[in-house]
């Protein structure tokens, strides 16, 4: 019974590696198979994931994007304000420096004047393009022709135009010709009379009310502005009355420059 038993394990035991090798060839077969087959075609599996991922990273490095507000649509931008106050400001004191102060002449003045060079043309030129202001001390101021006026065929015709446009202007100056050079006006300023200032004072008192003007519209434009964004609900109605109460302070400001201005002027012009 034992001698069975010893030949049946061996039995076994023989029969085992043959299973085992039988078992292992068709692996050994796949085997030669799968190395036989380009290690690369595992990509076409594997790439897509990579792709879908590498895009997520993309999309996520990139910043998002962010919205702009049009300058039109933002309660905010007083820029139309600002600039509107400048330039009645700028024009105001403009005006103001050609008026006479302190009994001295402003001979910007004078540049400014259009003279017809022909009377048979419309066309002006500024003064100063034709002639040198230059002011001379105490209450004279000359003109000086340009120098090539000597050699154009209608040499000194110039003075003529000059001094019809300074005679006709609301100056009241009386230019005489200079002795000594054909091509020199002397013009003899004359004091500061009671009429005279109050002339100049009524004139700034026109520019100042000019550039109030310029101020209120300007104010009034936001406004308009301002009403259509709460209305059209491009705006939130508590920017909108953020950007109404800036919008009072600095037209008030704008109000008080000018003001400031016209002030000072008219103090001077009152002493002249």
């Amino acid at each position: 019974m034992q001698r069975i038993i010893t030949h049946s394990t061996r039995s076994i035991a023989f029969r085992i590696p043959i299973a085992r090798t039988q078992r292992l060839q068709p692996l050994q077969a796949l085997s030669s198979v799968q190395h036989a087959t380009p290690l690369n075609s595992r990509s076409f599996a594997i790439s897509p994931t990579l792709y879908k991922k590498k895009d997520k990273a993309k999309k996520s490095a990139d910043p998002e994007p962010v919205e702009t507000v049009n300058a039109a649509e933002d309660p905010f931008d007083l820029s139309q304000l600002h600039n509107g106050i400048s330039t009645a400001v700028a024009r105001l004191k403009d005006d103001l420096s050609k008026l006479r102060a302190g009994g001295r002449f402003n001979t910007a003045v004078l540049e400014g004047l259009r003279v017809h060079l022909s009377k048979d043309s419309k066309d002006t030129i500024k003064l100063g393009d034709l002639a040198q202001v230059v002011p001379k001390g105490g209450r004279m101021v000359t003109l000086l022709a340009a120098e090539e006026d000597v050699s154009s065929p209608c040499a000194g015709s110039h003075l003529k135009p000059l001094t019809s446009a300074i005679v006709s202007s609301n100056l009241s100056l009386t230019p005489q010709p200079d002795p000594h050079n054909t091509l020199q006006l002397n013009i003899p300023i004359p004091p500061p009379t009671k009429e005279s200032r109050d002339k100049n004072v009524q004139a700034a008192k026109q520019a100042f009310e000019k550039a109030s003007g310029v101020v209120r519209d300007s104010r009034g434009a936001l406004h308009k502005r301002l009403q259509d964004l709460q209305k059209k609900k491009l705006a939130r109605p508590d920017d909108v009355r953020k950007a109404h109460d800036q919008m009072e302070k600095i037209t008030e400001q704008g109000h008080k420059e000018v003001k400031d201005a016209f002030d000072a002027a008219k103090k001077t012009l009152e002493q002249a």
